[in-house]
């Protein structure tokens, strides 16, 4: 279920929100409902930002330029283990590890991206996102 929520915009931050939601080909009630969505993921979970990307809005890394599937992927190469995909990336163990408690929070989201992935082959792939590269996990 849904509630209706008012609220009061000054004229220049309407503007915003309108070209915004114009941008995401939403309505600017779909957009306002949006940012306080991510606003309070934000808030709920260390390390996480919310980015355009080809695919559309994501969430990502903050201070990386790794999605959180991205990451999460990579991790399943290593049998989700925290500290060999931290080594693998060279990052914290805390930046793993928020990835994949907020893939855990929201499966869906992770699970619809990496399925779409699984349709999709390197060269297709590539031309979405032109700096995908292929790797090899041993």
């Amino acid at each position: 279920m849904s509630k209706v929520v008012s609220l009061r915009f000054h004229d220049r931050q309407f503007a915003r929100l309108r070209r915004f939601a114009r941008r995401l080909g939403r309505t600017p009630s779909e957009t306002g409902a949006l940012l306080v969505e991510e606003a309070l993921r934000r808030a709920e979970f260390a390390h996480i930002d919310f980015r355009d990307s080809p695919a559309g809005r994501q969430a990502y890394i903050i201070g990386t330029g790794l999605a959180v599937w991205e990451v999460v992927l990579i991790a399943r190469h290593y049998d989700v283990d925290e500290a060999r995909t931290a080594a693998h990336l060279e990052w914290p163990i805390a930046k793993v590890r928020a990835a994949l408690l907020y893939a855990a929070a929201f499966p869906q989201e992770i699970d619809e991206i990496l399925e779409e992935l699984a349709d999709t082959d390197l060269a297709a792939l590539t031309r979405m996102v032109p700096e995908t590269a292929a790797f090899v996990v041993r």
